[in-house]
């Protein structure tokens, strides 16, 4: 078994069990408790922690009623920037933008496997989260954070609006010849299905850290090509990121 299982809930939000020693996991941002029971059952695992990114509903709402049915714990972010789970070395990264109290978890490597990366409703597969209450500067002074992870870093967001992420990549990047190839493996992953009821899109899960900085137009914000593509070619990191949020806010 994977050590990430990917269970879509909602319509486009993922929640992810993370499974470690001896068929003990732990869940990310756990929107539905139905949904993750359901897998929990299926293959005979044994929850243990509850971790959320942030206190929206959709990714916190099963967080009491998992906690009744299987006696797990929920982690407190707050009280330290490493979280231990047995033998598991959870990072917790500060990501305000979406909400003040937005973080990310990043499961350190071990073992020779590559890092991974809960980005919540901050990262998305080619886009980012919309800046609720804080500004987009310090959205992406958080997005800076992440980007500094290595490269070979899974990504594992919140929500699946990939697509539409891509699409408006290319408003600003028409000819961009790696937005447009990922594009195309999106659209045919979706021809593919998924065949986990009773969701049927292939998820797009999970990305890596070098993927995101060569293709997500957030991220590339301060190149000169995405400067010289919004025509403010003297403008700083943090403005041009703004004014694509601004521009992705209007697009969808």
């Amino acid at each position: 078994m994977e050590p990430v299982i990917t269970i879509p809930a909602l319509g486009d939000n993922y929640i992810y069990l993370y499974c470690y020693r001896q068929g003990n996991t732990f869940v990310v941002d756990p929107g539905s408790a139905t949904a993750v029971l359901k897998v929990l059952e299926k293959y005979g695992l044994n929850l243990t922690h509850v971790l959320a990114t942030h206190r929206h509903f959709d990714h916190s709402a099963g967080i009491e009623d998992l906690r009744r049915k299987t006696g797990c714990e929920i982690a407190r972010s707050e009280k330290t920037a490493i979280l231990k789970i047995a033998n598991v070395n959870v990072q917790v990264i500060t990501t305000p933008g979406h909400t003040q109290d937005s973080v990310c978890y990043y499961v350190q490597p071990f073992q020779g496997n590559s890092g991974i990366l809960f980005t919540g409703d901050t990262l998305f597969i080619g886009g980012c989260g919309r800046p609720i209450e804080c500004d987009a500067s310090t959205m992406w002074h958080s997005l800076q954070k992440i980007a500094a992870l290595p490269d070979d870093t899974l990504v594992y967001p919140g929500h699946d609006y990939t697509e539409e992420n891509y699409e408006f990549a290319l408003t600003i990047e028409p000819d961009n010849p790696a937005v447009k190839l990922r594009l195309d493996e999106v659209k045919q992953a979706r021809r593919q299905g998924f065949g986990f009821p009773p969701c049927r899109v292939s998820p797009t899960v999970p990305s890596t850290i070098l993927q995101e900085k060569t293709t997500n137009v957030f991220l590339r914000a301060h190149t000169a090509q995405i400067k010289a593509a919004v025509n403010m070619p003297n403008a700083t990191d943090a403005e041009i990121f703004t004014e694509l949020r601004s521009r992705k806010n209007l697009f969808g």
